[in-house]
């Protein structure tokens, strides 16, 4: 994604990934905090000014929360130890326990679909299929209520006319302007896509960069069950004897010193674009022995992501006008026995799972946080924390590197550590190379209107 910004910069690279979701499954007893990892998405920003984590919501073993961790880990594990000889002391009363108080998150400003600007000219009908999906998870979800009404009105639309469905909208939900709590109302839209890669089964002198499934021995350790305060945080390590370590950096792990054998789901053929699907979360591997391999984000190694467009340029190795995902790309041709060494400097590492398309879907997409393939220039990222995945939400941009409108309902379906904050949303641009060209150029200015199910309390 380039910088067209606050004016019209050029592009670095930095990592965009999903918040974690719920885990799947535990180490030890019941309710412990050893868990099995999440199964997520990740997608690529380019054009940061500063590189950021893979994931916000993973810290690597090491930092001062180890400490925290370590300390709680104790108390709680002497908390199971009984001492025969002595008897059991009278139960204390509980302390009181008060949250910290939550800064305002957000600014929701009531507004009219009159004054949405690109409202009336969109086409409605085209943002319809990530709406229907979406409900069939929503009405699965703890927040089914407020979703219920608008959902099972969806049969009696005609998804071909554009009068019904954005008369659907305006009977269903009220519109309401995001601005920070500083009164700004425009923020940075960038953008993501799903890749092709080349591949097989099969290493050989061609096939020699493995993607690896999840290894075995990475542990994650979910903070919030010690402490409700550091809900959704998460720690990543490894066990080494009786301690728990960081999981390896990728130079280890390209070096081979990380437990993944057996691990490898496919060999590509090119090291950098490996390296980039990573970033992307999601891809597509055309195999050499036929058909096509749909790779999706398992995990992650727990270490920062170290943007390596920006240390491009801080050598003096790329100008900052091309230290897009294509800049860095031509570099890497440019310097192959140079490239190992420049990639290792991110010591991130993505894992994956295998995605099998569901023959029932109507939408041929990566699966995004929400759990529905994503629809092609009708969805995007967002922070959950401000725009409710599932939401309906009219964005207002730019297409990358120009002042021409795009302006259309789009679907909240996805998330990324580094999509954080009021006004900040990941345009996804679909599958194939002409997408990536869009998401690999755009960063732009950007404003956004939640449409929020009438009636229902707002989410803050």
């Amino acid at each position: 994604m380039i910088v067209a910004r606050h004016g019209r910069v050029a592009p670095h690279l930095h990592a965009r990934g999903s918040p974690p979701s719920p885990a799947l499954g535990s180490f030890g007893s019941r309710g412990g905090i050893f868990r099995l990892p999440p199964i997520v998405n990740q997608t690529i920003n380019t054009a940061s000014a500063s590189a950021t984590k893979a994931s916000s919501n993973s810290h690597p073993i090491g930092l001062p929360l180890s400490s925290l961790l370590a300390a709680l880990l104790i108390a709680s594990i002497a908390g199971c130890v009984t001492t025969p000889s002595a008897p059991p002391a009278p139960p204390a009363a509980p302390p009181s326990v008060q949250a910290p108080p939550q800064p305002a998150k957000a600014t929701l400003r009531i507004t009219s679909y009159a004054a949405i600007p690109g409202w009336r000219d969109d086409s409605a009908p085209a943002a319809w299929p990530a709406f229907v999906a979406g409900c069939a998870q929503l009405l699965r979800s703890p927040a089914a209520s407020i979703w219920r009404e608008s959902c099972e009105a969806v049969p009696a639309v005609d998804p071909r006319s554009d009068t019904a469905v954005r008369a659907f909208f305006e009977a269903h939900f009220t519109p309401y302007q995001l601005a920070g709590t500083d009164g700004r109302d425009t923020g940075v839209v960038t953008g993501y896509y799903e890749p092709l890669l080349q591949g097989s089964r099969q290493p050989g002198e061609r096939y020699r960069f493995p993607l690896y499934a999840t290894p075995d021995d990475l542990l994650v350790i979910d903070l919030g069950e010690l402490l409700p305060e550091l809900r959704d945080k998460r720690l990543r390590g490894r066990l080494e004897g009786r301690r728990v370590v960081p999981y390896w950096p990728r130079a280890d792990i390209d070096a081979g010193r990380a437990s993944l054998a057996g691990k490898e789901l496919v060999w590509v053929d090119d090291a950098v674009e490996a390296f980039f699907l990573q970033i992307q979360g999601s891809g597509r591997v055309q195999l050499a022995e036929g058909g096509t391999l749909r790779l999706g984000y398992a995990d992650q190694n727990g270490q920062p992501f170290r943007s390596i467009g920006r240390l491009l340029v801080e050598r003096g190795e790329l100008p900052l006008a091309r230290a897009s995902m294509q800049g860095i790309k031509q570099w890497g041709r440019e310097h192959p026995a140079a490239l190992p060494a420049l990639l290792d400097e991110n010591p991130s590492y993505v894992f994956f799972r295998v995605v099998v398309p569901d023959p029932a879907a109507t939408i041929d997409g990566p699966i995004g946080t929400l759990g529905v393939p994503l629809l092609a220039e009708r969805t995007i990222a967002v922070d959950p924390a401000i725009v409710p995945l599932g939401a309906p939400v009219f964005l207002a941009t730019t297409y990358p590197l120009s002042d021409r409108p795009l302006q259309r309902l789009v679907l909240a379906q996805d998330t990324g550590g580094a999509i954080k904050g009021v006004l900040r949303a990941d345009f996804f641009w679909g599958f194939g190379d002409d997408a990536g060209r869009e998401a690999g150029r755009m960063k732009q200015d950007g404003r956004m209107w939640l449409l929020w199910p009438n009636g229902a309390p707002l989410p803050y």
